[in-house]
């Protein structure tokens, strides 16, 4: 039967007027991705048929979520809405002032949280839920593509001036958190603003997760200068497939030519993804923990440390000792400079190992999430000292999973 040319007519109409056509229009303007992202949140909003929508973002430190709109208050992770969302990735409503509802949605870039947003609406029914995690999504995108290189994102997340070490060395760290259903991992170091001579690295390939910490010399420019170096060498080595041992040489080289008067404690880590076996090498650097069915495996990943990186190694005979252990799924195992273990507490003594290890063993039972895990860890540390830290205090955790667990959780 032939077709009415008016309801044809009318279809396409329609089609074109709608607000998926309209959102796909705007995206395939590539002039649109010049513009300042807050216009871009009002226009992909309209274009979704939405009422209003805020873009907000975590500081460095993790505490509050700043909006890119001037007119809207900061919210605080700890106590709002927002930043129940934020803790743990899930979607939370609300009514609105504006006579609506809002919907508070997780803004994530693979596992690496960025923030939230929020999105109002006269009613929130499911196909507006929808429009509202593909905003979210869309927009975790563009903040995670233009925040290399655009200053207003970097200064969006600052709340007191950086000093010039830590800014040399944030530059050269990965995002917080990366992961896939299976396996994750997450750092978390302070002080956030002075940071000195500790850092971190993870990768992930399609069957390995690559882990690392570093503890420089020192606490200064050099200090920075030197866990830069390391970081570059063991990325070097390890992106033409080079093994651990490989990758420790790669430091111990570059360190040992140009800063032979420093040196660096680290502990690099291969994680099998499909089988758990991980292999690791200690560079004079306090031994990973191992937490096992919600209880400390104590003494599991404590091993004889070899040198650390640089010129101790030149003089020192023996090769490095890899070292292997298989992990059981649910495995979560901590990396972590000393300045963690020998930060005070609210009672003036060190946290130590056993307190450390017993605050992730009762997180986990609770089913809390690795990331925010880190985050309150770190944040109860930090009240304990005033935000004083005697030293640069760095953890480093990753949990195995054989069989997919959490889909919230998308690869980086």
């Amino acid at each position: 039967m032939e077709q009415d040319p008016d309801v044809s007519r009318g279809d396409e109409v329609a089609v074109a007027e709608s607000p998926d056509a309209a959102l796909g229009e705007f995206l395939a303007d590539p002039g649109n991705a010049a513009l300042h992202l807050t216009t871009v949140v009002a226009r992909c909003t309209k274009a979704l048929g939405l009422q209003h929508s805020v873009v907000y973002l975590a500081d460095l430190q993790q505490r509050q979520l700043t909006p890119l709109h001037d007119l809207v208050p900061a919210l605080p992770i700890d106590d709002s809405l927002a930043g129940w969302t934020y803790r743990t990735q899930s979607l939370r409503v609300e009514e609105s002032g504006l006579g609506g509802m809002t919907a508070w949605l997780p803004l994530m870039d693979g596992a690496e949280r960025l923030g939230v947003l929020a999105v109002m609406s006269p009613a929130l029914d499911p196909l507006s839920l929808r429009r509202g995690r593909t905003l979210a999504a869309l927009l975790a995108m563009m903040i995670t593509s233009k925040r290399a290189y655009k200053d207003t994102y970097v200064c969006q997340t600052r709340t007191e001036p950086m000093r010039l070490p830590a800014e040399m060395l944030r530059a050269y760290l990965p995002p917080r958190t990366l992961g896939t259903p299976r396996v994750v991992s997450t750092a978390v170091l302070e002080p956030a603003y002075e940071i000195g001579g500790d850092a971190f690295d993870h990768a992930l390939t399609d069957s390995v997760l690559h882990t690392a910490i570093f503890d420089a010399m020192g606490h200064d420019l050099a200090s920075g200068l030197t866990s830069v170096v390391s970081l570059a060498a063991c990325r070097n080595a390890r992106r033409t497939g080079a093994d651990l041992p490989d990758l420790v040489e790669s430091v111990d080289a570059a360190l040992t030519k140009w800063l032979p008067d420093r040196f660096c404690t680290a502990v690099l880590t291969r994680l099998d993804r499909a089988t758990g076996k991980l292999r690791w090498i200690n560079c004079g650097h306090p031994a990973p923990l191992l937490v096992r069915d919600q209880r400390l495996d104590a003494g599991a990943m404590e091993r004889d440390a070899d040198p650390p990186m640089g010129m101790p190694a030149v003089f020192a005979s023996a090769t490095r000792q890899v070292h292997e252990i298989t992990l059981e799924p649910g495995d979560r195992v901590l990396m972590f400079t000393d300045g963690v273990t020998e930060a005070r507490t609210v009672d003036g003594g060190e946290l130590g190992l056993e307190r450390f290890a017993d605050y992730v063993v009762r997180a986990a039972a609770t089913g809390e999430l690795a990331p925010e895990t880190l985050r309150r860890l770190l944040h109860l540390i930090l009240g304990a000292q005033e935000n004083r830290l005697r030293d640069d205090a760095t953890i480093l955790m990753f949990e195995w999973w054989p069989t997919a667990r959490a889909a919230g959780t998308s690869g980086r």
